[in-house]
Parts: C-alpha cells; sequence; structure tokens
C-alpha cells in the first residue's frame, strides 16, 4: 500500500514524472517519500542535461534511455538503508544494485546504482557521468573532475574553450535552481 506522502512525492509538480517501471518499483517498495522527491529532482535534471547534449552535442552517442531510467533509481538503495537518507553511508549503493538485479531490472539499468558514486572507475561511460553530475548539480555542488570527464565525451565541431563555457553555463543555469528543488525534496518526509 502506497503512503499518501509516497504517491505525492511521485506526481507533485514541478518536478516532471519519473519513467514507469522506476515510479512502479518506489511504489511496490514503498518508499520513503523524500527519497522518491530526490529521485524525481536528479531526473528532472538529468532529462535537462540530455536536452542540452541533444542539442548542443548531437554527435554524441547517449543512450537517453538509460541515463533516464539511472537518475530515477540511483539512490534505490536508500530504501533498504534509510538511514543514509539523511547521513553520510554508501551501503545504499551495492545494495541498490542487487535489489533491482533480484528484480530483474538489466545490468545496463542496475548498474547506476553503483556508479553514480564511482563515477572515476575506468569503466564508467557517459551515461554514468550524466547521472553522477545530475546527482551533484541538482544541488548545486561543482566537481570539476567529473564536468571535465564529461566535458571529455562531448562531441563537436567547436573548441574545446567553447564546449567548456557552453557546458558552464548550462550548469550554473541549473545551479541556480537547487533551492527550488531541495524545497521540493525536504517538503516530504524521510519515512
Amino acid at each position: 500500500m502506497t503512503s499518501n506522502a509516497l504517491d505525492r512525492a511521485l506526481t507533485d509538480p514541478p518536478p516532471r514524472p519519473l519513467p514507469a517501471e522506476a515510479e512502479a518499483l518506489l511504489r511496490d517498495l514503498d518508499a520513503p517519500p523524500r527519497l522518491a522527491a530526490h529521485l524525481r529532482a536528479v531526473h528532472d535534471v538529468a532529462a535537462e542535461l540530455l536536452d542540452w547534449v541533444a542539442g548542443h552535442h548531437p554527435g554524441t552517442p547517449v543512450d537517453r534511455e538509460a541515463v533516464l531510467f539511472g537518475a530515477a533509481i540511483h539512490d534505490i538503495g536508500k530504501c533498504l538503508h534509510p538511514a543514509e537518507l539523511s547521513g553520510p553511508g554508501s551501503a545504499h549503493e551495492h545494495a541498490g544494485h542487487r535489489l533491482l538485479r533480484e528484480r530483474g531490472v538489466p545490468e545496463r539499468l542496475a548498474r547506476f546504482t553503483r556508479t553514480h558514486a564511482a563515477w572515476t572507475d575506468e569503466a564508467t561511460t557517459v551515461e554514468d557521468h550524466l547521472v553522477s553530475l545530475a546527482d551533484k548539480i541538482w544541488k548545486a555542488k561543482r566537481e570539476p573532475d567529473l564536468e571535465r570527464l564529461v566535458l571529455d565525451r562531448l562531441a563537436g565541431e567547436a573548441p574545446a574553450w567553447q564546449i567548456f563555457m557552453d557546458l558552464d553555463d548550462l550548469l550554473t543555469t541549473l545551479a541556480n535552481g537547487a533551492d527550488a528543488r531541495l524545497a521540493f525534496q525536504n517538503a516530504y518526509p524521510i519515512a
């Protein structure tokens, strides 16, 4: 039975809705409402990043579905480790991966539970970097090394300095919306 607060966290405007499969997982797990709100905020930022990449760097191959799903479930392991909703911890990363794999989510989508915090790993992809970037910039946290990884993946005719300036402008704009996203997330209870 989905709680009323979880239902609101999954449906209240303004963030766009999560992919149906991700929303169904959160409802089935009776996820903490604050987690659902957080995932919607990160998912919304990921969609903005993807729109920018498609418009400014159409030659960059990106699996849009994977990024959107990854942003929508990256912290799902916090259903099993709710203390990590309000405090530090990384147990949710592998627990979330295990949870998704047990529920039949393919590895290409389940991996984001592990990679969103391991973006320096050599095996990570542009999709992993975009989910990680969305998970940082939604709250206006800038990670220069992560931003450099994204820059290195972008295809385009423009000089590197121009791509840097354009990405920096986008991230600054997204960061400016952090207070509203944090207010949205914090409007929902942890439990």
